[in-house]
């Protein structure tokens, strides 16, 4: 039964890794409900410590406030102004309702929308919805980087199985 249980949280690590770059799935909590899945059937001596499911949980706490804060501060780097910055994040937000194009899309067109309601030429709109899509794939690439950190984690902290 514990080979079962090992296999179940490969899996889940897997869609969880998959998440981690398509915004539609939640990576990083699947990733941390396995790992705790794993430690309630298998127990204390066979499975991960509490302390080390307590640094995974606030790691995927630290995967929300990173896609929230890339966009926001992909666009302010590239010269949003406050209307751009709040228009990405409104973007992101309504971006979730249409799948992964609007993940996109959705904080590109908020950040240039932003920009147009500020006042600003084309321009400065177009370069304030690049900096947002380029913020959001950096957050992305973390995302990844924190999922591998949370899945290692794991892999270091259990026991081998056999």
């Amino acid at each position: 039964m514990e080979l079962f249980w090992w296999l179940l949280t490969m899996v889940l690590f897997a869609v969880g890794l998959i998440g981690a770059v398509l915004p539609v799935i939640p990576g990083t909590t699947i990733i941390l409900a396995a790992a705790v899945i794993h430690r309630i059937m298998l127990g204390a001596e066979k499975s991960i410590g509490w302390w080390s499911i307590g640094l995974l949980v606030l790691l995927t706490l630290a995967t929300y406030a990173l896609d929230f804060l890339s966009g926001y501060y992909g666009a302010k780097y590239f010269g949003a102004t406050k209307w751009g910055t709040f228009g990405a994040i409104i973007g992101a937000i309504v971006g979730l309702f249409f799948g992964i194009i609007g993940l996109f899309v959705g904080p590109v067109i908020g950040a240039m929308v932003g920009e147009f309601i500020a006042g600003k030429k084309m321009i400065a709109a177009g370069r304030a919805g690049w900096g947002s899509l380029l913020g959001n794939l950096g957050g992305m690439a973390g995302k990844l980087l924190i999922a591998l950190a949370m899945i290692t984690l794991f892999l270091v902290s259990v026991p081998s199985p056999f």
